[in-house]
């Protein structure tokens, strides 16, 4: 054999590793060309083999599992699909109330089976329009709610007892909550008959999203303090939804969403029992939120992992009662995955990520858009990404029997491979003291900035393959239209604001604040003088002023 450069060798034959054994006696080589695949790895870089075997199946797998059956790694429910499909939301909310109202009848005309509202940034962090930081975000990003008055326009001639209603709030979630329940109480609906959830997250806003108001401990105290009322008024109501999809769009891998996710979860169940309340009650109520990206088999895993993980987790804290030690879970598809360039992609994306909702066993879910990179959903766009999770649920079969992807091999080391990682970080936190502890410290934070330089240093450096953005790009333009926010919205708001403020019981209203603040300042449950009120029109901001005055603003 000829005496060919060793780089060479490598070059042309595109080979990882060369074992060359040379003999003393001439100049023979033997040339052992050992051909290695490039290493694949999921998005949260968890080494992906070639083939899988029955070698590969975890250990602890038993064959015999079920779904239905703690820890639920297989579903919560024995029949799943065949029994119900899950609840197909819409995520909806812009501009004015009563934009918003007509967007709902539209969606629930199509199918739609819950409503989920969008509320913009100033009701997500307790302004009034009228406020000087609300300039420029009225009905943005959301909806613009500060009564009673705009809540009666959102829900106009929606039978409140017949629907279930996801609200997407958080620092000012007990504020919308308490509303909801006054319009309720105001058309003579039996308040045991609503059902819905309220996001009602705070840990993640520290951590990776930012819309808090009031310190950690406080927000803590109102959390538990509908916790408590939810549990003695509310039965159909999930008065928290433990979210993992904003700590997904902040960039964190799939393990860190679970990790961090289920942590947070931990945080808010100690502090309901050390407020007294009982797990076995409260914890039937708790719901999460997790996002849906595009690697399917991982995200499917990332699904299955969490329910295992969460049912021994609430076994651990004492939970014996099987509703409590069982996962629920929304599902929206990735809002960070859509790209503005060539935005009919976006179609096929979230395909890939109903799939993936769905083969994970989702309770509910929500389709983003395909043009929601540019901006709010147009109602053509928010028609298709509801007919996809028709399509799938009618059409693909994948709703005909329960989690079938269980016995696959490599879905089943995926899932363990998952759990292991997530429950190294939940341990770090642990030992740190708990979720809010390493908030305090950045430590969530952190990870999840790490996360995200290395995920957009592949992109750049091509390691990572985002269709039409860096690879197969195109010159050519779609022109795709663009829901715009009209600027005249913050002015009609303010108007009909000015016009409650000057035909409302303002004596009433300084009472039903002091009310508040006497509160605050003690042990007895927020709700019932929240509630009171807002019947009385005390607006959002108001409310939220006062709560300001008592427990001050937190600082990153």
């Amino acid at each position: 054999m000829q005496n060919y450069n060793k780089y060479w060798i490598c070059h042309l034959t595109k080979i990882s590793k060369i074992e060359i054994l040379s003999s003393l006696e001439g100049f023979d080589f033997f040339v052992n060309l050992r051909m290695e695949d490039k290493v694949k790895k999921t998005d949260s870089g968890i080494p992906i083999q070639k083939v899988y075997t029955k070698a590969d199946l975890p250990n602890e797998l038993d064959g015999e599992l079920l779904p239905g059956a703690f820890p639920y790694t297989r579903g919560v429910q024995a029949d799943m699909y065949r029994g119900k499909l899950w609840t197909m939301r819409q995520y909806a909310g812009f501009s004015t109330a009563e934009e918003s109202n007509k967007r709902y009848h539209f969606l629930l005309s199509q199918g739609v089976m819950g409503l989920s509202v969008a509320f913009d940034l100033p009701t997500q962090i307790g302004y009034d329009p009228d406020h000087s930081l609300s300039d420029g975000e009225v009905g943005k990003v959301g909806v613009s709610i500060c009564s009673l008055a705009d809540m009666e326009i959102l829900f106009k001639d929606i039978p409140l007892d017949k629907i279930s209603t996801s609200m997407t709030i958080n620092s000012t979630g007990f504020i919308l909550l308490a509303l909801y329940v006054a319009l309720a109480k105001k058309r003579g609906i039996d308040i045991k008959q609503l059902a819905g959830t309220i996001q009602n997250d705070i840990l993640k806003e520290y951590a990776a999203r930012g819309t808090y108001i009031y310190p950690p401990k406080h927000s803590m105290r109102i959390i538990t303090d509908i916790f408590e009322w939810c549990g003695n008024h509310l039965p159909k109501w999930n008065s928290i939804s433990i979210s993992g999809y904003h700590i997904r769009e902040a960039g964190s891998t799939a393990v860190q969403e679970i990790a961090f996710t289920l942590s947070n979860g931990k945080a808010y169940v100690k502090a309901a029992q050390e407020k007294g309340l009982d797990i076995n009650v409260f914890g039937k109520r708790l719901s999460f939120f997790f996002n849906a990206h595009n690697n399917l088999f991982e995200e499917v895993a990332k699904f299955r992992a969490a329910r295992k993980m969460w049912a021994n987790i609430m076994k651990e804290l004492g939970a014996t009662d099987e509703k409590a030690l069982m996962l629920r879970f929304h599902t929206q598809t990735g809002g960070a995955t859509l790209t503005a360039q060539q935005p009919l992609n976006n179609i096929s994306r979230v395909t890939i990520q109903t799939l993936a909702a769905v083969l994970g066993g989702t309770q509910s879910l929500h389709t983003n858009g395909f043009d929601e990179a540019l901006g709010l959903p147009t109602q053509e766009a928010a028609s298709i990404a509801l007919r996809t999770q028709q399509i799938v649920a009618f059409e693909s079969g994948v709703a005909d029997t329960v989690d079938p992807l269980a016995g696959s091999y490599f879905v089943e080391q995926l899932t363990s491979q998952i759990e292991d990682e997530a429950m190294k970080l939940i341990k770090q936190i642990d030992d740190m003291g708990g979720s809010v502890t390493a908030i305090e410290n950045g430590f969530m934070q952190n990870k999840i900035a790490d996360s995200a330089y290395a995920y957009q240093k592949n992109i750049e450096s091509k390691q990572k393959i985002i269709v039409g953005v860096n690879e197969f790009k195109s010159e050519s333009t779609t022109n795709i239209p663009i829901l715009r926010i009209d600027e005249k919205i913050r002015q009609e708001q303010i108007e009909k604001l000015q016009k409650i403020k000057s035909t409302r019981d303002n004596e009433k209203v300084a009472a039903c604040l002091l009310a508040i603040k006497n509160a605050a300042t003690g042990t007895n449950n927020l709700m019932p003088v929240v509630i009171e009120a807002v019947e009385n029109l005390c607006t959002l901001g108001e409310i939220s002023d006062t709560l300001r005055l008592v427990y001050g603003e937190f600082q990153a």
